[in-house]
């Protein structure tokens, strides 16, 4: 089993930047398929970005370009850098895991078995 903590959550202004962390705990020393998924109240949660064992990554259409996933392995611990955020980037982010050499899929909530409590960003206009 493992824990995760997100960190570096805020307030920004459209076009500004923020760097989430994503700490693991517990049973690290397995491959696991790590994303980034965010909520927006009202909204289903979806995926952002992923990044399997072996350094693949993915990233959803509204994160090209813009986002950065990546992993410390060293320091258990998993990034996602945020640049030109928008007002619509607003939510909830949660960091996710699962237990898998290959993602089962990077982007569908179901397929990750452990999740953080969330960091929120809030982007102003």
């Amino acid at each position: 089993q493992v824990q995760l903590v997100e960190s570096g959550g805020g307030s920004v202004q459209a076009g500004g930047s923020l760097r989430l962390s994503c700490a693991a705990s517990g049973s690290t020393s397995s491959s696991y398929c790590m994303g980034w998924f965010r909520q927006a109240p009202g909204k289903e949660r979806e995926g952002v970005a992923g990044i399997n064992s072996v350094g693949n990554i993915r990233y959803a259409d509204s994160a090209k370009g813009r986002f950065t996933i990546s992993k410390d392995n060293a320091k258990n611990t998993l990034y996602l850098q945020m640049n030109s955020l928008k007002p619509e980037d607003t939510a909830m982010y949660y960091c996710a895991a699962d237990r898998a050499l290959f993602c089962r899929s990077y982007f569908s909530p179901s397929s990750f078995a452990y999740w953080g409590q969330g960091t929120q960003v809030s982007v102003s206009s």
